[in-house]
């Protein structure tokens, strides 16, 4: 069934629906009823318009496309499972929330708390702002992917990212088993409690990154402006740049031309660090 042109406002508009194809629709309106197309399954929205809030709440199989979901638009997808959400704006409040197998490719995110508790998610060609964005999620890959934020990935398990740039203080706390590639990460306090974090031909910057980290890897890494490094982590680290500072790191080795400053006020002795330029 393929329903066109028209517009919706009133409670549960298309509730429970299935094998349905919306185009052209606006969710819109002065009886501004909730939850649209909720408990519905097998659903593809094209070129919608949706104001109206809880619009996808526990559909499975789901497509998005070319759809706008303004700031009124709020908690937009809970619950939901196998959905394709593309070249849209995702611009409302907890837009993304205990969802599963979603694929997300060239959109725009505008939304705080996005993607809590979040498994099985890809993200590509996208851009997003938001404030603990994907927190306690796992099982996410993302490419090609910019992010402006604060708190991001904290509590993450499973995740892969690669050519991103990432402007996010406090990113990637309590994380787990992540893996970033040829990213850039502006941001103050990277990684605090991180356990099996990578980091492969990065530029980081930002003040106190990587502290009271396990198992952590920096491979061919640069690290501009960056301060009071490392301190009580575990770490195998080869940097590329001079740091400004590294302050107590618990055990490793960290190979780099050189730190400007060695702040050492306590036994770091099973953590060797080599400084090339003065080799």
């Amino acid at each position: 069934m393929v329903i066109e042109n028209k517009t919706f406002d009133e409670e549960r508009a298309l509730y429970g629906s299935s094998d349905l194809t919306v185009k052209n629709c606006r969710f819109d309106g002065s009886q501004d009823g909730e939850s649209a197309l909720k408990e519905s399954h097998d659903i593809a929205v094209e070129s919608c318009f949706f104001n109206l809030r809880y619009p996808f709440w526990h559909d499975d199989r789901l497509s998005i496309k070319n759809c706008e979901l303004t700031e009124l638009c709020r908690a937009a997808l809970w619950y939901t499972g196998h959905a394709e959400i593309s070249d849209s704006k995702l611009h409302g409040i907890k837009a993304l929330r205990e969802c599963h197998d979603i694929n997300i490719s060239g959109c725009s995110i505008v939304s705080p708390e996005f993607g809590w508790s979040v498994n099985n998610a890809s993200f590509t060609n996208s851009s997003a702002e938001s404030e603990y964005f994907m927190m306690r999620s796992s099982n996410l890959k993302f490419d090609n992917f910019s992010l402006k934020g604060k708190y991001s990935f904290q509590y993450v398990d499973h995740m892969e990212m690669a050519n991103c740039n990432l402007n996010t203080k406090d990113a990637f706390w309590h994380s787990k088993n992540v893996t970033v590639r040829d990213s850039v990460i502006n941001g103050e306090y990277l990684a605090w409690y991180s356990d099996h974090l990578t980091l492969i031909n990065c530029t980081i910057t930002g003040t106190q990154p990587f502290c009271y980290c396990t198992n952590l890897k920096l491979i061919n890494c640069k690290m501009i402006d960056t301060d009071l490094a490392f301190e009580k982590s575990e770490v195998e680290a080869e940097i590329t740049t001079e740091i400004d500072s590294i302050k107590n790191p618990k055990r490793g080795k960290i190979t780099l031309p050189r730190a400007k400053e060695l702040i050492i006020t306590e036994d770091c002795s099973q953590c060797e660090i080599v400084q090339t330029s003065l080799v």
